[in-house]
């Protein structure tokens, strides 16, 4: 009996970063959230050298809030093929996928937040989802995190997940003990019947939760919320303490 062959990992992938990122403002008033530096870099080009280091070959960016300043700095980017998904008015998570679809084709896909951020556990976490995916069984796979474990995060979660990855959603009024952590695999399958126009990524959710198709892995390296200054001041204390220690060992 010959072994099934383990599914091809993704090499298309797409960046979310046309939000306005209106809760880190005055940060945004002049810098695009994903262009937002830690580490002297900018969160996109993290997600960037994340993607790549998997094998990611092909990546959309979307645009929209002070898109010219997203593409100024990646013009003649030596890296993955980048292509930007101009939007005129804002589409959401699922909106601006859906019109990015022609440019990633059929294959199942990684889609990252632009303000995600996050470090390695023992193994890489993109290469853990791409391991984990199960196109027989899934429509999206969503990398989790521990709800009290995250930095900068007070939320109350989002998800209960079984043994077997498969996603329950948060009781109302309850907290959770794993948020979403803005890292998936899609299939775009799941968004052939998609309303047009704006819409969330949750109406994609909401469906795959319904066939039981909404499954999670469970992050094992550090998370930052990036979502307001206090957020992004832990997370570079965080980096500085890390790469001090690091250079001093």
């Amino acid at each position: 009996m010959t072994k099934k062959k383990p599914p091809a990992s993704p090499t298309r992938a797409m960046i979310l970063a046309a939000g306005r990122g209106q809760r880190m403002r005055p940060i945004t008033d002049k810098t695009p959230k994903p262009m937002i530096k830690i580490n002297d870099r900018p969160l996109l080009s993290h997600a960037l050298e994340r993607l790549e280091a998997v094998g990611v070959t092909d990546v959309v960016i979307n645009t929209h809030y002070l898109a010219e300043k997203i593409e100024r700095h990646f013009k003649g980017y030596q890296g993955a093929k980048l292509q930007f998904s101009s939007e005129e008015d804002l589409l959401e998570t699922g909106g601006g996928v859906k019109k990015a679809l022609p440019m990633l084709g059929d294959a199942p896909f990684y889609v990252v937040n632009g303000d995600a951020f996050w470090l390695n556990g023992p193994t890489d976490a993109l290469a853990r989802l791409a391991g984990e995916w199960n196109g027989d069984r899934m429509d999206a796979l969503l990398m989790l995190h521990s709800t009290v474990d995250a930095y900068g995060y007070d939320g109350l979660g989002d998800f209960q997940c079984e043994a077997d990855g498969l996603l329950i959603r948060r009781i109302e009024a309850e907290v959770a003990p794993w948020l979403f952590a803005g890292v998936q695999i899609l299939d775009p399958a799941s968004l052939k019947d998609a309303p047009e126009g704006k819409f969330s990524l949750n109406w994609v959710y909401d469906r795959a939760l319904e066939a039981g198709r909404l499954y999670g892995m469970i992050h094992d390296g550090e998370w930052f919320h990036i979502g307001t200054p206090d957020g992004l001041g832990e997370a570079e204390r965080y980096m500085q303490t890390t790469f001090a220690e690091t250079k001093h060992r």
